[in-house]
């Protein structure tokens, strides 16, 4: 049996991006966490120590999208790294990191990484 926990919608604000504007300003993100474990213990005993608590994930995607990056590529793929390192039950995990508003010379909503690892 295939068990799939998604956090979706982590809004933050960071300062992410190549323009020194972005380091200064900031801006809106959306984070997505879709993760692949087994939590069939937890689903029959009820269990939180059985499954992954999503307030650890959503503690761990705040932290790393705090940590400055010109690239939300390679913030995408620092919160990958943290998800399977501080919680060993996780067999893949698939990240999205959506910039609402990027400064592109464009009307644009939005621009998204997603990385599966």
């Amino acid at each position: 049996m295939k068990n799939r926990i998604e956090i979706n919608g982590i809004k933050l604000y960071a300062f992410h991006g190549c323009l020194p504007e972005e380091e200064k300003i900031g801006g809106n993100y959306v984070v997505d966490v879709m993760l692949n474990t087994d939590f069939s213990s937890a689903a029959i005993s009820d269990n939180l120590n059985e499954t992954v608590d999503y307030v650890d994930v959503n503690r761990i995607v705040g932290e790393e999208m705090a940590i400055r990056s010109k690239l939300i590529e390679h913030v995408g793929q620092r919160i990958i790294k943290r998800l399977k390192h501080e919680l060993p039950s996780i067999e893949t995990v698939r990240v999205k990191v959506t910039k609402l508003s990027p400064p592109i010379n464009g009307d644009v909503d939005s621009v998204a990484i997603s990385i599966e690892g």
